[in-house]
């Protein structure tokens, strides 16, 4: 990966006051991405200085340079919910047959959930369903069906963290007829003890290419004293069988090295939630050599950008 020379691309200072409770917040970070009608769309969580979280949309005509739109996201339908949602953060965006599908994390009493919402304008966002059954996170869908199924990733929270909060170590696959409910298929991947990725969740939604299904996922290493250590790595999944392993990566491709990403709320932290594709073929696979723009949380502060292409990511993934 190579860091934007600019970065970081989004810090507090870019975020607009919205009274009476959004005012010179405390940070932005983690926000999905989307190129769609002709624009780069960043749906953003931004943490207030109460230390609570609202998202909100910034564009850009260029993926680099982002204006961010003076309002709160509100979804539709989420004050129906039968659980106290405390935060909703972390989205990641797919489209699917001309709909954004926002796949989102909430925190209630004693767990994180997975909630969908979907939008069609960028302005108007309504739920699709929230899931209560289980403690999970990182969750993102393909962006496609397959056959009459939606699939999705998620992350299970079972692994506690000393003095911390609950997370995991393994990747599942996930799927639904409806979107609204979700049942697991199987384990796609797990942590990796000792090494760079002992923990584990999905990144940006899987990107379809002619070498499987490309997902960039962040690792965490917990082994150091001193802190857990946030990368980045990239797996490659089957196209027609994604629970199926093609390749992954032995290294990380992006780790806290600049000082916005090793400085700030949450220290050593590079996080990806965000990844736009420059160029598809006719057939709807990326192109081999296509820029790939990676929008990643640093320290759980600022937002950065880094770039590579499909064929630099593919080739990380050992087979």
């Amino acid at each position: 990966m190579n860091r934007f020379a600019a970065n970081p691309i989004l810090t507090r200072a870019d975020i607009p006051d919205v009274p009476p409770h959004v005012v010179d917040v405390t940070s932005v970070f983690n926000p999905g991405a989307i190129f769609w009608n002709g624009h780069y769309l960043l749906l953003l969580r931004v943490q207030t200085r109460g230390r609570e979280t609202v998202l909100m949309v910034a564009e850009s005509d260029d993926g680099e340079d982002f204006r961010v739109r003076p309002r709160i996201v509100q979804i539709e339908g989420v004050e129906s919910v039968s659980e106290t949602i405390y935060h909703v953060y972390d989205p990641r965006l797919t489209l699917i047959d001309g709909t954004i599908y926002v796949v989102f994390a909430a925190d209630v009493d004693g767990a994180c959930r997975l909630g969908i919402a979907q939008t069609k304008d960028f302005d108007h966002f309504e739920l699709v369903s929230f899931s209560t059954e289980q403690d999970t996170r990182n969750g993102v869908l393909f962006p496609e069906r397959f056959g009459d199924r939606f699939l999705r990733l998620e992350r299970p929270n079972r692994v506690r963290l000393e003095g911390g909060v609950t997370t995991g170590s393994e990747i599942i696959l996930a799927e639904s007829a409806d979107l609204q409910t979700w049942k697991p298929v199987c384990p796609i991947m797990s942590g990796r003890l000792h090494y760079w990725d002992e923990l584990i969740g999905s990144g940006p939604p899987p990107i379809k290419t002619r070498a499987g299904w490309l997902h960039i996922y962040h690792g965490i290493a917990t082994h150091f004293a001193a802190a857990n250590i946030y990368q980045a790595g990239v797996v490659l999944l089957d196209l027609d069988d994604p629970s199926r392993v093609l390749g992954r990566s032995r290294n990380n491709i992006l780790e806290p090295r600049e000082l916005y990403e090793l400085v700030g709320q949450v220290p050593n932290v590079v996080f990806p939630s965000g990844a736009i594709v420059e160029e598809y073929d006719e057939e709807g696979f990326a192109g081999e050599d296509s820029l790939v723009r990676i929008y990643y949380g640093a320290a759980d502060t600022v937002v950065g950008l880094a770039t590579s292409t499909v064929s630099e990511l593919t080739a990380a993934c050992e087979r």
